[in-house]
């Protein structure tokens, strides 16, 4: 991105970016919507956030690779700790949330909706 001594800066927020499911861009091809981020006051490393759509495919496929294992796969309890997780960090605030995540748990909506109705502790 830029001079030598920036690489730690940008080592450390690399994980952050990635987990985000985020694109590190040089600063000065950055856009309205990016992020630019400083150290020292300078300008090291632009953040292009993806979309929330793309961000729920991202964190699905994060936790597939977490559990080591297609969330399809999982036994009833670990899909429906899924959807709690999910629904904490926003996922069904995206358009067509459910049933990406339906679709991500090989079930159907109406069983996402039920987890989602779950009082917690069953």
């Amino acid at each position: 991105m830029t001079g030598t001594g920036d690489e730690p800066f940008i080592a450390a927020v690399k994980p952050l970016v990635d987990a985000m499911g985020g694109e590190m861009i040089p600063p000065d091809e950055a856009g309205a919507e990016d992020v630019v981020l400083a150290w020292e006051g300078v300008d090291v490393v632009a953040v292009r956030l993806p979309q929330l759509a793309d961000s729920l495919d991202h964190i699905l496929a994060a936790m597939e690779r977490r559990r080591g294992r297609p969330l399809a796969d999982l036994d009833r309890k670990a899909k429906q700790e899924v959807v709690r997780v999910l629904e904490a960090r926003g996922a069904f605030a995206v358009r067509h949330g459910v049933e990406t995540v339906a679709s991500a748990l090989g079930v159907s909506r109406f069983t996402v909706y039920n987890y989602l109705n779950r009082e917690k502790g069953d």
